[in-house]
Order: structure tokens, then sequence, then C-alpha cells
């Protein structure tokens, strides 16, 4: 007899956070649409030609705020397109680097990304590894090489054990008042030809018989047509201010860091991955010099496989990472010798999937392509009261749909169940992170961009995601993709104060 196999184990439980409020509004917008709306029956009350003026001005308000185009308020909408106008009316959607005035350890890079200031620390083994610091908030954000292993080649109890062990490590992230959020990046792109070429060279024996050397060759040769370039990153940042110990400088920050990223990293080495270490200056710049200059490539992967510090740090440091110049279009980002498009994620999986969900997404393709998921832990001591209030938002959700006599929806009772099921999870050790997802695809002829949005899209689709394509955001999306530790809700919520 045949044993029969047993079923793929399967993982799920994303659902968008919902507060109360009603027809998909927040508290806020709710408790101000309310409002206008006693305004309007006072008014109406008191003077109905008073009311011929006030009405329309609130009915359009109201209707700026509840009609939506793509899931987004129209309001917001329009609000987005105003500040795209000023900004391209004042030239802030270009950039040319100064190539005379340089500062040292200042990142020269546009957007988001010019407030950052790259340092190289000791790791207290006698290396040195790369920092990213964001001169406006203090956060540092170090980033860690690895290489994952496949889940293909691997059985499927092993599999799941790295799951779990990937899903303790995230619950400890909640545990670290200093750590601020995770982002892990695939990169991937068609070898360029010179990394193989490179390490063939420095291996080959000259004395081996001329047609083994002839067949190294023809097979170096045809290669890079079916090779692929793939590197994995963990980026961790941490806000050294929030820590226990109050560094007083710089000096005391990056100590702190280093000690917090210790037991992280050596806690990473059983979720499937084996930690190569921490990147280096050198590499952080390599890797930021890449994605605005993917022709560079062959050339950056040339001097890292080289291992040569002292070339490393001469020519792959903060005054050569960024572009000669960019420019930020509506619907894409041009730098040096790429165009690129970034999608963020706009729905999770609903259903639950297997652990090989994202293999279509983050497989090589014909095209250099950045993936990043980005958690943000919730603080041990407050994911308790934040998943409470977000059971008691979908029973308030449930029971008005009852008291109003309305049809509750399958997706309101399942997206109920799944509040109490987070909750339910919780109490029992999970911890609770904020999860988003970035892609970025590159291209260096820009008639083949339309070929690669479709294919990217494709490949999320498969992957069980809805891409939302960040029109008038490209160069923002672009640099959340990169180890540098930009997390745009954050910028957002900044910005907003």
């Amino acid at each position: 007899m045949i044993p029969a196999q047993s079923p793929a184990r399967t993982y799920g439980g994303w659902r968008r956070s919902r507060s109360i409020g009603l027809l998909g509004l927040g508290p806020a917008a709710t408790f101000t649409m309310l409002g206008c709306l006693v305004v309007v029956l006072v008014v109406a009350a008191v003077s109905f030609r008073a009311l011929l003026y006030v009405a329309p001005p609130m009915v359009l308000a109201g209707a700026a705020g509840l009609i939506r185009t793509g899931g987004v308020p129209l309001a917001q909408v329009a609000v987005q397109r105003l500040r795209w106008w000023r900004g391209t009316r004042a030239g802030h959607t270009g950039y040319r680097a100064e190539v005379v005035l340089c500062h040292a350890g200042e990142l020269q890079l546009p957007g988001t990304l010019a407030a950052t200031q790259l340092l190289s620390a000791e790791d207290g083994r006698g290396g040195r590894y790369g920092l990213v610091r964001d001169r406006h908030t203090g956060f540092l954000t170090a980033t860690l090489r690895v290489v994952p292993t496949s889940t293909w080649l691997a059985e499927p109890a092993d599999a799941d054990q790295w799951v779990a062990n990937w899903a303790a490590w995230l619950a400890s992230l909640g545990y670290i008042p200093s750590l601020r959020w995770v982002t892990v990046t695939v990169d991937t792109a068609p070898d360029p030809g010179l990394t193989l070429t490179s390490q063939i060279a420095g291996a080959i024996d000259t004395a081996a018989p001329r047609g083994a050397l002839e067949i190294i060759d023809q097979v170096v040769a045809a290669a890079p047509a079916a090779a692929a370039d793939v590197n994995t990153w963990v980026s961790i940042t941490f806000n050294p201010a929030a820590s226990a110990i109050q560094p007083r400088n710089i000096a005391d920050a990056v100590t702190e860091t280093g000690q917090s990223l210790s037991g992280l990293e050596s806690a990473l080495a059983a979720c499937g991955v084996t930690v190569l270490g921490r990147a280096r200056a050198s590499d952080i710049a390599g890797m930021v010099r890449t994605a605005f200059d993917p022709a560079a490539r062959g050339e950056v992967n040339r001097l890292r496989a080289a291992g040569l510090s002292a070339a490393l740090e001469d020519q792959l440091n903060c005054s050569s990472a960024g572009p000669a110049g960019a420019e930020e279009r509506w619907d894409c980002y041009r730098h040096d010798s790429g165009t690129s498009v970034t999608w963020a994620w706009r729905e999770a999986p609903r259903q639950n999937v297997t652990s090989d969900v994202l293999a279509r997404l983050l497989a090589p393709g014909g095209w250099p392509k950045r993936v990043s998921l980005q958690y943000r832990p919730v603080p041990a001591q407050a994911a308790a009261a934040i998943l409470d209030s977000e059971v008691r938002a979908a029973a308030f959700r449930h029971e008005y749909s009852r008291r109003t006599r309305r049809d509750v929806t399958a997706r309101d009772v399942h997206d109920h169940a799944r509040a109490r099921q987070a909750a339910d999870e919780e109490a029992t050790g999970a911890g609770v992170s904020i999860l988003g997802l970035y892609v970025t695809v590159t291209v260096t002829d820009p008639a083949q961009l339309a070929r690669a949005a479709a294919d990217t899209e494709a490949a999320a689709e498969y992957s069980r995601i809805r891409p939302q394509r960040l029109y008038r955001s490209q160069a923002a999306g672009f640099t959340a993709t990169l180890p540098c530790g930009i997390c745009l809700p954050e910028l957002a919520r900044r910005f907003r104060r």
C-alpha cells in the first residue's frame, strides 16, 4: 500500500486594522461626519434659508470623504494630487548631485534618503559593519547578509520548524523597547557575467587539459543568460533613545545597538537562513549604488568578490553611492541608467497559504527586482489592548448592522472571526506586527518598462497579493526597498505633525 501524503501546512491570519467607525471611516472621521450632520439639523431648525448655504459644502465634504477611488477616499486623492502639482511646479521632483561639494560620512542621496548618514562601527569581533543613521530621529539601521534555504529542497517538517522559529523571532521583537522595525529584502537580477567570470578565473587551473578548459569557457560564456544574482538582507532599525540605557552620544548609541543586534543575529540562524555576517559600510554603499545605477552591478559585484577592504572603502563609499541625477514622474522613477516602478500591497492573501506563497514573486526574472517585507512589531505590553479594541470594533460593526437591519456581509463575519483569532493567539504568547510589502522593478531600457511592470503584477497576483502602484510616490517607494531603514508609514506620521 502507498501511504497517504499528509496535507500541506497552511498559514494565515492577516487582516487590515479597522477601528470603530461608520461607513468605512475611522473614529475621527466618524465623529466629524456626525458633527456636521448635527450642524445641518440645527441650522435647518433655525433657518431654512441658512440651510441653503450650509448644506451644499457639507454634502460635498461628506462625499469627498465617503466616495473612494481605488480604495482611497476622494479627498485624500485630491490632496495628494495637489501636493504633487505644487512639488512639480517647485522643482522638488528632480535631483542633480553635487560633484564638487561632498560632506564626509553623508550619503549624497535624494528625497527621503537625504537625511541619512553612513557610519562604520566595530562589531566586537575584530571586524566592522555599517550603520545608516537618520539625523532627524537618531534611528540606527544595521543590515545582516543572509542566505535562505529553499523549502523546495527541505523536508516539510523542517520548513514548518523554520516558520515556527521565524514566528517566535518576530514575537521576541515586541520585548525590545528600542527596536522599531525589521525589513527583509530579496534583491534579484540577471547575473551580469562578471561575477561568475571573476570567480572561475581565480579558481581555474591553467595546467588542466585543453578540452576541459574549453568546456569551462563555454559554460561561463553561456551562464549569464540563465544565471541570476540573488541577495537577501535583513535590516533592523533601532531607536537608541528608547533603550533602558539612555545613550548620551552617537558612540554610546552605536554600542547599545551592537549589543542588541548580537542576540537577534544569533537567534535568526534558526529560521532557515545562514547568517553571513553584518553588512559593511562599503556593502551598503554598493547596494544603494546598484539600485540607482543597475548598469554598475557587474563592477560592484567584482569589487565585493575581490574582498579588498582598501579598494572597497575607496570606491564604494558614501560619496559614490548616490545617483548623478534622478527624476520622479507620476508613474515611475528615473535614475542614472535605470527606470523603476514601485508597488505596495493593497491587501494580503485572504485565504490560508503555504510557506512558498511568495516564491513566484521572489523568483529572479528578466529585470532587477527588489521585494521588501517590513515588520513593525507592536510592543508586548500594548498588543493585548490593541487587539481587544479591534475585537470591540468588529463587534460594534456587527451590532450596528443588526440594529439598522442591514445584512451582515460575509467579509464582516470573516473579519470578526479573524480579529478574535488574533486576540486568542496573542493571549497564548504570539506576537503582533504591522506588516507591509513593497516591490520595485528596474529596467535599463524604458521601452521594457511596461513588460516588466506587467510581469511583476502577474507574479504578485499569483502570490495571492493585490498590488497597488504608488502613483506620485515613486521616489519614496523606491527607497523603502533599500537597506537604509526607510519606513513610509513613519514618514507619513512625521510629516502630519
